[in-house]
């Protein structure tokens, strides 16, 4: 059995052809610089399967011409999609709104429900329509199936999901904290639980998804209770573009002393804040390189995602009550030892102890970094939400 699983990004595409119960990946890849100009020979589609790996580096004007591409180098790869007996195609679509919170399968209907929900995802939804549409016509004869970001955080409690605003406005226009990388932290922490050995309706766990897009949640026997994520993937943490929390105040602000109009606004919160925003570089490798030549800004960068990150931890811990694991994943927690260490610095009263040796040591596995005798469990489990997926559309169209 194999499963085609795509992520239509804002202006690229990953994508991955695996089998959904062993993980084992036949062919991945990513369409990058979607609709940029590109000169400077960079390959801008990438395909690795079969030990190959294969270029495309010329412009790629969207993302429709993106997954042709994709499909050719399939094809010189050895994997003919059309004739590869695909049990599915999974795509993540990063909305749901209130209307999808369970994978489901795709019809043209569920296409225009999903373009609907743009107004509360214009970076994300579109694309993610774009990718759908454009793999139902190479692929008219395979069930595709669409996993949303925001499923596993539907059921979030009424105080966690409840924005203090006017309540009829709040519900007219689909107002409420849905949270994000929902897919991500239901595999993670399921995860965790079979490290531990232990019944996920018996764990408390807070899970840390620290990428470029960065969110925590607080999860109670296997179902999350609070996120920081909310309406959209904005709220909550220092990202790498990203604003995360910030005084709603300063909108209003700066649409009156900066003369920003709403769309101006929204590009600066989305695409030049967060870490690059304070710092110049997006990157955490660029960030510390900056920071061990003694830059200022650098510095300051960090030490405000920092404050972040434990802020939220902090607010968990109250929320739970009991902890029995943290648990660091994505590109950023699943390989800065750094960031770590300094996220749960401090916290020993409360069981809480990272081991240095654990934590620096170059191991990408899923392990423990807490030492063998500490009551709450430090843990990083990388994520596969390629897989989640997989698994998901496999289970639906079975």
């Amino acid at each position: 059995m194999r499963v085609l699983v795509i992520n239509s990004g804002s202006s690229s595409i990953k994508y991955q052809l695996l089998d959904p119960i062993s993980g084992t990946v036949a062919a991945s890849g990513q369409v990058s610089r979607i609709g940029e100009p590109v000169s400077d020979g960079t390959a801008t589609v990438e395909y690795h399967g079969g030990g190959r790996t294969l270029e495309h580096d010329g412009p790629i004007a969207d993302h429709a011409a993106g997954l042709r591409v994709v499909f050719e180098l399939f094809t010189r790869g050895g994997h003919d999609l059309t004739g590869e007996g695909l049990a599915a195609v999974g795509h993540r679509v990063v909305h749901g709104g209130e209307v999808f919170y369970r994978p489901t399968l795709i019809t043209e209907e569920v296409v225009s429900a999903i373009d609907e929900l743009s107004s509360l995802a214009p970076l994300h939804n579109p694309p993610n329509v774009i990718g759908i549409r454009s793999l139902r016509e190479l692929l008219p004869d395979v069930p595709q199936v669409a996993v949303f970001d925001t499923a596993f955080f539907h059921g979030l409690p009424a105080a966690a999901k409840t924005y203090a605003i006017d309540a009829k406005l709040a519900a007219e226009h689909g107002i409420r904290r849905y949270g994000f990388h929902g897919t991500s932290h239901e595999y993670v922490s399921g995860r965790v639980a079979e490290l531990l050995r232990r019944d996920p309706a018996g764990l408390n766990q807070i899970v840390l998804h620290l990428g470029n897009g960065a969110s925590a949640s607080a999860i109670r026997g296997g179902r999350a209770i609070d996120t920081s994520m909310g309406l959209t993937p904005l709220e909550g943490l220092v990202m790498g573009t990203r604003s995360g929390d910030l005084d709603p105040g300063i909108i209003p602000h700066l649409a009156r002393t900066a003369g920003l109009d709403i769309d101006g606004i929204d590009e600066l919160l989305n695409r030049n804040s967060g870490i690059k925003g304070l710092s110049g570089v997006n990157d955490f490798r660029a960030l510390f390189d900056l920071i061990d030549s003694g830059d200022a800004a650098a510095r300051l960068a960090y030490d405000v995602y920092v404050h972040r990150l434990r802020r939220y931890i902090g607010a968990y811990l109250v929320e739970l009550g009991r902890v029995d694991a943290i648990t660091f994943t994505a590109g950023v927690g699943e390989n800065n030892a750094q960031v770590r260490a300094d996220a749960l610095a401090g916290l020993s009263r409360f069981g809480i102890t990272v081991d240095p040796v654990r934590n620096t040591a170059k191991d990408r596995a899923a392990r423990h970094i807490s030492p063998p005798d500490a009551e709450v469990a430090v843990l990083v489990v990388p994520t596969n939400e390629e897989l989640a997926i997989a698994r998901a559309a496999a289970r639906l169209v079975a």
